[in-house]
C-alpha cells in the first residue's frame, strides 16, 4: 500500500487554536428552548486527518480543531482520535456541572477528579452492508479528597448528569437528519433520515483564509504514549480496516481543574490500541473574558463530525471507492448546563443536523451508500440513537 500524505505533520502550526474573525463562517441561532447552536465546518485532508473550524452562535467565537487516527487506522496519531473529542466534551461539561452544584450546596470536594469509560462496538460486513457500530452505557466515577460523605457525592453526581446538556443526549433516542450533495447535485437521501431543509455548503476558501488568535495555542493539546496493552486490547496495526469485524472499542477520560479553572482531560484509548491526548477545555469566562480552550460543546461537536466522516472514509478504503473528497457543515443544538447557568433545568441537546458533500467518480446510488454507511457505522450516531444510562460511582476521603 502506498503511503498516505501526512498533511498535519507537515503543518508547523498549533493543532487547536482560536480563529481570527472572518466573515465566511456563521452559525444559526438556536431554538428558542436551547442555548447554543455549534456549527462545525469540516473537511477531509489526506488519509483519516481531517480538520474543523467548531462556530458558536451564543459567542460567535471559533474553534479549529484537527484529528487523526492510529495505526489502527494506518494513520500517523498527529491529532487526536475522534471518540477522544467526544471523551472530553463529555467529561469537561460533567465537571462544570458537578462543580457548580458542589458550590451552591456548600461540600468541600477537595481535589475533584471525573473518570469517564465509554464502550462502543461494531459488529458486521461492510461489504455486505450490514456493518453496524453501537454504543453502550457510560461508566462515570467521582473521586473526591475533601470530607464530602458518600452520599452527598452520590447525589452530586446523579444530579449533574442530569442538569448537563449531555445527559438530554443519552436519554432516549435522538436519529440524526442528513442532506448529500453528490458532485454538486443535491440527492434524495435512501435510508438515513432527511433534513427538511435547505442543503448547507462549506464556504469556499474557508479553511485557507483561517488564522490564528493570538496567544500560545501549542498548550491546547499534548501527545503522549501509547496506552498500556489491557486484555481486552485486541485490535493492533490495521486491524479497523478489516471488512469484517466484531470488537468492543474502549475509551477512558480523567478531568481534572487546574488552579485557575481550566480543566485537564487525559484521554487514553484502550481498543483498539492507541495513545494518550491531553486536552485543555474552558467555558466562556464572564463579561466577555477571552476564551482560554474550547469549551465541552465544541469538542462533542468536533467529535460526532469527526468519527462520522472517519467511517465514510474507513467504508471507501474497504471497498476501494473512487471517492476523492468529502466535507460537511453539522449544526448541534443544546441547552446551558442546568446547574452551571442556575436554570435548575435538566439539561437538552439533540443529535446534530448534518450536510455531507461527496466528490467522486463513482454513481449517485454509491453516494447514497457512503452515507447510510457512515451513518450505521459511526459510533457517536449509534450514541445519539441509542437509550443510555450513565453507571454512577464515587470514591472520597470520607467514603
Amino acid at each position: 500500500m502506498a503511503e498516505l500524505q501526512n498533511i498535519l505533520g507537515a503543518s508547523a502550526g498549533p493543532r487547536f487554536f482560536l480563529a481570527q474573525p472572518t466573515p465566511l463562517w456563521s452559525a444559526p441561532a438556536p431554538p428558542a428552548e436551547s442555548g447554543d447552536t455549534i456549527r462545525l465546518y469540516a473537511r477531509s485532508l489526506a488519509g483519516m486527518q481531517k480538520e474543523a473550524l467548531a462556530v458558536s452562535a451564543q459567542t460567535g467565537q471559533a474553534w479549529r480543531l484537527a484529528s487523526d487516527e492510529g495505526a489502527y487506522l494506518n494513520g500517523y496519531d498527529e491529532a487526536p482520535f475522534p471518540l477522544a473529542f467526544m471523551t472530553t466534551g463529555m467529561v469537561a461539561g460533567l465537571m462544570t456541572e458537578v462543580l457548580a452544584l458542589a458550590q451552591r450546596r456548600g461540600i468541600d470536594l477537595g481535589k475533584a477528579r471525573l473518570t469517564q469509560d465509554n464502550y462502543y462496538t461494531m459488529k458486521g460486513s461492510a461489504l455486505r452492508g450490514d456493518m453496524t457500530g453501537g454504543a453502550r452505557d457510560v461508566e462515570l466515577t467521582l473521586h473526591a479528597s475533601g470530607p464530602a460523605s458518600a452520599d452527598e457525592l452520590q447525589g452530586l453526581l446523579l444530579d449533574a448528569v442530569g442538569a448537563a446538556a449531555i445527559g438530554g443526549l443519552l436519554r432516549g433516542s435522538h436519529p440524526g437528519r442528513f442532506t448529500l450533495r453528490h458532485n454538486g447535485a443535491t440527492l434524495s437521501l435512501q435510508g438515513a433520515e432527511p433534513f427538511d431543509g435547505e442543503p448547507q455548503a462549506l464556504p469556499q476558501g474557508l479553511f485557507e483564509a483561517v488564522r490564528p488568535s493570538s496567544g500560545d495555542w501549542n498548550v491546547l493539546l499534548e501527545r503522549g504514549p501509547m496506552t498500556e496493552k489491557a486484555a481486552h486490547t485486541v485490535t493492533l496495526e490495521g486491524g479497523s480496516l478489516q471488512a469484517e469485524q466484531d470488537r468492543l472499542l474502549h475509551v477512558r477520560g480523567d478531568c481534572t481543574v487546574r488552579p485557575d479553572g481550566v480543566k485537564q482531560i487525559e484521554v487514553s484509548l484502550f481498543n483498539p490500541h492507541g495513545r494518550i491526548f491531553r486536552f485543555l477545555s474552558d467555558e466562556p469566562g464572564e463579561g466577555g473574558a477571552p476564551p482560554r480552550a474550547p469549551g465541552a460543546a465544541a469538542y462533542i461537536a468536533a467529535g460526532i463530525g469527526f468519527c462520522f466522516m472517519t467511517q465514510i472514509g474507513r467504508y471507501a478504503a474497504i471497498r476501494k471507492l473512487a471517492l476523492k473528497d468529502y466535507a460537511i457543515v453539522q449544526d448541534l443544538h443544546l441547552s446551558a448546563g442546568g446547574a452551571s447557568s442556575g436554570s435548575g433545568q435538566a439539561g437538552r441537546m439533540t443529535a446534530p443536523d448534518t450536510h455531507l458533500a461527496l466528490v467522486s467518480t463513482e454513481d449517485d446510488a454509491t453516494a447514497r451508500a457512503i452515507l447510510d454507511m457512515g451513518e450505521q457505522t459511526c459510533f457517536l450516531h449509534a450514541f445519539c440513537k441509542t437509550d443510555l444510562k450513565f453507571k454512577l460511582k464515587t470514591a472520597g476521603a470520607a467514603s
